[in-house]
């Protein structure tokens, strides 16, 4: 008798139907449904708040001195690389706006085993950027708590080991607010991170203001110490702070209008961030030597007091920064639980991840663990680890977006699609050829941690996913049942 088990090839290639993608999210076929309740506003500052604040506040001390004033182009090379892969973004998030951001897209375009390879890079870019982030908090809230108070949390307390440090509590304590204040709902989360947003916009303008009454043009010479390869591997490094481009498409199944407001909050976000980012990476430089970047905690704040010679202005960009920070901590793990709200209905892991509260419409369980997994990380592990894990990740997912976007075009070219990338498709293969670029200037430990986590999604997938697949346990429903040879008629 011939089996009708499917070849282990169209497992691992079988992809998920659009039409069946946007029905789960309308509450036909899925087992927790998501509500709609975010805005065109709410949808930018989630774009805006897992952007402006997850690199910019700390991530100079570590990309100043790879690249020297020249830290100016790395921040523009990394915005071309974000420009080009948010039309991309934006063309997927309008044809299919459902949860999962790139997980989901490569499940329509490149097949299941890539779709949960996306998805564990997804989980690693996330989860990892939140502790990064986390870990930086509790220097601002040294920072301010000293200048205000004149107190500082010991750094056995208050840094990771490696760090200095033996368990990071700020970083902690920040994290279990957030994971709160997730569960009680997203429209209460999307309302707090919009405020929390508009102050950090008005914090970093005020450094501008303010640091540029400190510029000295000496401070640009020599402007590129370390050639075009500085500059290059400094935007590698710096790559992660641009999550928030994938960050906006994780909403897809809480928008209104998705259609519209998807691919508009991403060109926002963009165009915002990048502004932002490039206007204090000049103002910093201009005001300090690039030199005393190397290692500086809280360097923006230690700018603006020694500008001022006061302590007023590090305390006010202090204060911001630590609402910033926890705006960003904000977006991101709510953005990893959503990843895995899509794969657990999806059945690539336990269908546990999917379950939403009737109550607070919230996946509770699912962010419950993603917040304790986060709180470990950024308890124990350096910061200088996290970051180029996260760039890492973020660079494969936005290649992925870029090539399925080009694969879409060809398999279902009639779809309807709110935004269109233009030149395509000049625009994806850049996109992809950008991504590459910035790959390869990351640090060669990145690429073993990041081969590890690959063989862990390996694992994951044969061990669990493909044997737990709604989608092929659909296929095999599907299937006539056998008929054996020689069977009368």
């Amino acid at each position: 008798m011939p089996s009708t088990s499917p070849s282990l090839g169209h497992s691992l290639l079988r992809r998920k139907p659009v039409a069946t993608l946007i029905a789960e999210s309308a509450g036909k076929g899925g087992d927790g449904q998501l509500r709609r309740s975010i805005g065109l506003w709410q949808l930018s500052a989630i774009g805006i708040g897992a952007t402006v604040g997850t690199g910019i506040f700390f991530v100079l001390s570590s990309a100043v001195p790879e690249a020297g004033p020249a830290v100016v182009l790395s921040f523009v090379l990394a915005a071309i690389t974000a420009g080009l892969t948010a039309l991309c973004y934006a063309e997927l998030a309008s044809a299919i706006p459902v949860s999962g951001s790139s997980y989901s897209y490569a499940y329509a375009t490149l097949g299941e085993a890539t779709a949960y390879g996306v998805g564990i890079c997804l989980l690693l870019e996330y989860g990892v950027s939140a502790s990064a982030i986390a870990v930086s908090w509790g220097q601002y809230l040294n920072k301010f708590s000293e200048l205000a108070f004149g107190f500082r949390i010991p750094d056995w307390l208050a840094a990771p080991p490696g760090d200095g440090g033996y368990f990071n509590l700020p970083a902690v304590v920040l994290v279990a607010m957030v994971t709160f204040l997730l569960v009680r709902g997203v429209s209460e989360s999307a309302r707090v991170n919009a405020i929390m947003v508009g102050i950090k916009i008005v914090v970093l303008l005020a450094f501008v203001a303010i640091g540029l009454t400190g510029y000295h043009s000496g401070n640009m010479h020599d402007f590129m110490p370390f050639g075009w390869s500085g500059v290059g591997v400094a935007a590698s490094s710096i790559f992660f702070s641009f999550i928030g481009l994938d960050a906006v498409s994780t909403a897809g199944e809480e928008v209104r209008n998705p259609r519209r407001n998807l691919p508009l909050a991403i060109v926002i976000s963009l165009v915002v961030v990048t502004l932002l980012y490039v206007a204090v990476a000049l103002t910093a430089i201009g005001a300090q030597p690039w030199r005393k970047f190397d290692g500086q905690e809280v360097g923006l704040a230690q700018i603006l007091q020694d500008i001022t010679g006061q302590s007023w202005p590090a305390l006010m960009f202090a204060l911001g920064a630590i609402v910033s920070i926890f705006s960003v901590t904000l977006v991101v793990i709510y953005g990893q639980t959503r990843i895995l709200y899509s794969m657990g209905r999806d059945g690539l892991l336990p269908a546990k991840f999917a379950k939403v509260s009737p109550r607070t419409g919230t996946p509770v369980w699912n962010t419950l663990v993603v917040g304790t997994g986060v709180a470990l990380l950024a308890a124990f592990v350096p910061l200088d680890i996290l970051t180029d894990l996260t760039s890492m990740g973020t660079l494969v997912a936005f290649a992925v977006v870029s090539i399925g976007v080009i694969i879409l075009r060809r398999t279902n070219p009639g779809l309807e699609r709110g935004f269109k990338v233009p030149g395509y498709p000049v625009v994806p293969v850049l996109s992809v050829g950008f991504c590459a670029y910035l790959v390869k200037g990351l640090h060669p430990i990145t690429f073993v941690f990041f081969g590890g986590a690959l063989l862990v999604a390996a694992a994951g997938y044969f061990g669990y996913g493909i044997r737990h697949s709604r989608l092929g346990a659909a296929a095999a429903e599907s299937e006539p049942e056998p008929v054996a040879v020689g069977a009368a008629d």
